[in-house]
């Protein structure tokens, strides 16, 4: 049905509706238009030719054109609206690969974080292991060799002969740690290549006469004082009191360090060294000061003086080495002590001041067993270096206190009065001090401020865990909790 034009132009009801609506093909006339070509449109009969039609059909239907036109936007709009979704959904994917990458690169490294902790976890398990074993190995070394002293001195009393016998076994230091390269290295080196490269210690152009002269004689010359005089302590006091007054060479150590290398200066090591001068005063008034007691006091002080100038002139010239240089260089000492040391004990044997009736009624078991002992002790102190921690060593070498203690009353040849065994526990604990590190006052401010850290954590847990009761039953009361905002 037609309606009338309407004095606004819009001449249908169906015109109207398009006009309001807000079709986007609307234009004047559009219903009229629309209802022309239908009555215009007339059917053929299947295979005639209808030219007039079809041009008029063309000719009616060209204002559709427009129609179609401005239908276009709305195709560009689905196609947008479609190209959108597949855009989105490639985004999406791309962002779930992403996604899945990230959680795979985070995966790998937690793993390789667990891994590193495992491995860490281990070698410190390993090092630890390994410093027991050389602990005990240290000390039983030490302890085995100064009984060993005390037991030839009962029928062998050549001190000189006895350091200048076990000082050139320290030849064998060297081809000891060329057995354990070749039966640990993956790369083997021949002995004169690795001579060579350990001969490094003492200079770019490696050892020569020289070098050998001017480097070797000085502390071949402190390594047999040190030696000589901790044999001579032996024969005046037990076991026990010697080896405690050695223990004071590491604060020896750091007053030289503190003197001569200008080390930091660090008052808990002032401390543990007057320590150290206190208990040699004790020890020497646990007999009252007896000349025996006296002598054999200096000559353990005296020892422990020539090892610690031995150790910091060895920093001050030499530097750090690794335990293939401090092998080459004790071997090197062992072939000097044989070559240029060997005349002191024929002239202290032709003086009679060292005398022995024959050569076969010398006690070579115990000087075998001496030298030997006294060899696997500076293996020891060298290979734990290596191994382990070398706090550990340190340890190890004032346990022979107690181990040569045990030894002393187990033989009845020590009574422990009261000022000597305060003097022996006071000499340790000063030992034990030296061993402390330079930053031990920050270490120890860091562990009480983690301490008091925890305990907060604690206190704030323990305040908050009634606070997440009280919303727990209130949920299960039915109630709704207010989050915080």
């Amino acid at each position: 049905m037609d309606v009338k034009a309407a004095p606004n132009g819009v001449a249908t009801i169906e015109d109207r509706i398009l006009r309001i609506t807000g079709y986007y093909g609307y234009y004047p006339g559009y219903s009229s238009q629309k209802s022309t070509s239908r009555s215009s449109v007339t059917r053929c009969k299947p295979g005639a030719n209808c030219p007039s039609s079809h041009s008029g059909i063309s000719r009616q239907l060209s204002p559709l054109s427009v129609t179609e036109d401005s239908s276009a936007p709305i195709l560009e709009l689905q196609n947008r609206g479609s190209s959108g979704v597949c855009g989105h959904r490639v985004e999406r994917q791309n962002r779930s690969a992403d996604d899945g990458t990230q959680t795979h690169s985070e995966n790998s490294s937690q793993e390789n974080r667990i891994k590193a902790r495992c491995l860490s976890c281990t070698s410190m398990v390993l090092k630890g292991i390994w410093g027991l074993l050389i602990i005990l190995s240290v000390s039983s070394s030490w302890v085995g060799t100064t009984q060993i002293v005390k037991i030839t001195y009962k029928n062998f009393y050549c001190p000189f002969f006895m350091t200048w016998f076990s000082t050139n076994w320290n030849i064998m230091f060297f081809p000891v740690y060329y057995s354990g390269h070749l039966a640990t290295a993956q790369e083997k080196q021949s002995p004169m290549k690795k001579f060579r490269e350990c001969s490094r210690i003492f200079g770019e152009d490696g050892l020569t006469l020289k070098l050998f002269l001017k480097r070797t004689a000085p502390f071949s010359i402190l390594w047999t004082l040190t030696n000589y005089l901790y044999l001579l302590a032996l024969k005046k006091l037990t076991a026990t009191d010697v080896s405690a007054l050695f223990c004071c060479n590491k604060a020896f150590v750091f007053l030289l360090s503190w003197i001569v290398l200008k080390d930091r200066f660090m008052g808990v090591r002032i401390v543990a060294a007057i320590m150290a001068i206190t208990g040699i005063v004790m020890m020497a008034y646990a007999d009252n000061f007896h000349a025996d007691s006296i002598i054999g006091v200096a000559f353990a002080v005296g020892s422990a003086s020539t090892s610690a100038l031995y150790k910091v002139l060895f920093k001050m010239f030499l530097g750090s080495a690794n335990f293939g240089e401090a092998a080459h260089f004790v071997s090197t000492l062992g072939f000097f002590n044989l070559i240029f040391i060997s005349f002191t004990p024929v002239i202290l044997y032709f003086t009679k001041v060292e005398h022995w009736s024959s050569f076969a009624a010398l006690p070579w078991g115990c000087l075998c067993g001496m030298a030997g002992l006294w060899l696997a002790f500076n293996i020891l102190v060298n290979v734990g270096v290596v191994l382990t921690y070398p706090i550990l060593i340190s340890i190890g070498t004032v346990l022979s206190v107690p181990g040569n203690a045990a030894v002393d009353l187990l033989k009845q040849e020590v009574i422990f009065n009261v000022v000597r065994l305060a003097a022996t526990i006071i000499i340790c604990i000063g030992f034990l001090l030296m061993l402390l590190p330079e930053e031990w006052d920050e270490i120890t401010l860091r562990f009480i401020n983690s301490l008091k850290e925890k305990k907060s954590e604690e206190h704030v847990d323990d305040v908050t865990d009634p606070s997440i009761h009280l919303r727990g039953r209130g949920r299960a009361n039915g109630t709704v909790s207010i989050p915080l905002a």
